[in-house]
């Protein structure tokens, strides 16, 4: 017998014969079944160290405190609150879920918010991610096209996200992502294109593979892709996506539904019940359909809930309650001067009644502060004056009816 068929692994004592492959080491030799195995021991470590260090990082925590985190910082909006709330934390507990033997995979829960401008969309994804301390980074749909040829192409929202997490893939791949205008890439017409659409229904389509979960190849640093660009590959299944969009004119298609709906003996019953100045309460997946969004990205934004329209009560609330409210805000700035800010009960309402006026919303009460206070925060600095203290009258001397227009046209 030669001395190469004495040879046996090191580690199961198989002989050469009975091997495919035995591989020579210093003293020692390991056969093909043997890496296979401890291949699958080292890929069962480094999951169970990932999932560890994520359950580490992760702040998770329950629905309802997930809620009372939300309630801190955004007012009103108890039904998205609500369902954004169970969303993500659903979401997070499927990726720390460790594996089963009943097969039970967890899906996504992607999440559509429907409502005006300036109620609080954006606000309500970046409080959470800030709670959970993961990536965030939000992306404006209008940009997109579905070949890169004239906007950006739907990976470049993934540049983003590495961005926010610092380039670690990891990191980034349990991230949040913002979809805005969502409604912007809406099909324009009832006939589904047959060649590309350069905006609408082919960003849609480009979407689905990124909303669902997919490996996909991502430029690092954005734009266009070149042959010898580097790329980045995430995989994009526990990341979760939440889109936002004013939804212009969805009104008119669900009141149209629900006038249909109206029909026989309880016809009458059923429309007082109805609150017609807030529709998008009662907003359905068929609507979002209606209004152009493809059924497959529908069903891959499985979470639909509506952001209810901003009255004065809403706004005044927004101007002082929350933990970084306006005034606060406005406030810590003027202490940082050693000035002391005050603002009179009447100021405020004055404020809110504008906003109300001109259709400003949440956004337009930032922009009404900053032309009321704008003069005093350049000259209070450089006096000897400690006190500052806003009253009606003040108020009104610097929201001047230009001043106002002015804001009208921006919003």
């Amino acid at each position: 017998m030669s001395k190469e068929e004495n040879l046996e692994c090191s580690f199961c004592g198989r002989k050469k014969a009975e091997t495919d492959l035995l591989i020579a080491g210093m003293d020692a030799h390991i056969c093909d079944k043997c890496i296979e195995q401890a291949h699958g021991i080292v890929e069962e470590e480094i999951s169970e160290a990932k999932t560890s260090s994520l359950s580490k990082d992760l702040v998770l925590k329950k629905p309802k405190e997930i809620k009372e985190f939300l309630d801190q910082y955004i007012i009103g909006q108890n039904e998205t609150k609500k369902a954004m709330s169970v969303a993500v934390y659903n979401h997070y507990k499927r990726l720390l879920q460790t594996k089963d033997n009943d097969d039970v995979e967890i899906e996504k829960s992607n999440i559509v918010l429907v409502g005006e401008t300036g109620t609080g969309k954006t606000l309500v994804a970046r409080t959470i991610a800030r709670m959970l301390n993961v990536p965030f980074s939000i992306v404006d749909a209008t940009v997109l096209t579905q070949a890169g040829y004239v906007g950006e192409d739907v990976e470049s929202i993934l540049s983003r996200l590495l961005q926010a997490a610092d380039y670690k893939v990891e990191k980034a791949e349990r991230g949040i992502v913002f979809i805005d205008e969502i409604d912007k890439i809406a099909r324009k017409g009832d006939n589904p294109s047959i060649t590309r659409d350069v905006s609408g229904e082919g960003v849609q389509q480009a979407l689905l593979k990124l909303l669902e979960g997919a490996v996909v190849n991502v430029a690092p640093k954005g734009g266009r892709k070149h042959p010898e660009q580097k790329f980045i590959e995430v995989n994009t299944k526990d990341i979760l996506f939440i889109a936002g969009g004013a939804f212009s004119g969805i009104d008119k298609i669900i009141s149209k539904r629900l006038n249909m709906q109206a029909v026989g003996f309880g016809a009458s019953l059923e429309e007082d019940t109805i609150d017609h100045n807030n529709l998008l309460q009662y907003i359905t997946p068929l609507d979002l359909k209606q209004f152009g969004l493809i059924p497959e990205i529908i069903g891959r934004l499985p979470v639909l809930s509506y952001m209810n329209p901003l009255d004065a009560k809403t706004l005044r609330a927004i101007l002082t309650e929350p933990k970084n409210s306006i005034i606060k805000q406005y406030a810590k700035l003027f202490v940082m001067d050693d000035v002391e800010f005050t603002i009179e009960e009447d100021a405020l309402n004055y404020i809110v009644d504008k906003a109300v006026e001109y259709k400003l919303g949440a956004r337009g009460l930032r922009s009404l502060c900053e032309a009321i206070f704008t003069d005093a925060m350049f000259d209070l600095p450089s006096s000897d004056e400690k006190e500052f203290n806003v009253t009606k009258e003040y108020a009104e001397a610097k929201l001047t009816n230009s001043t106002l227009k002015k804001l009208r046209a921006a919003s």
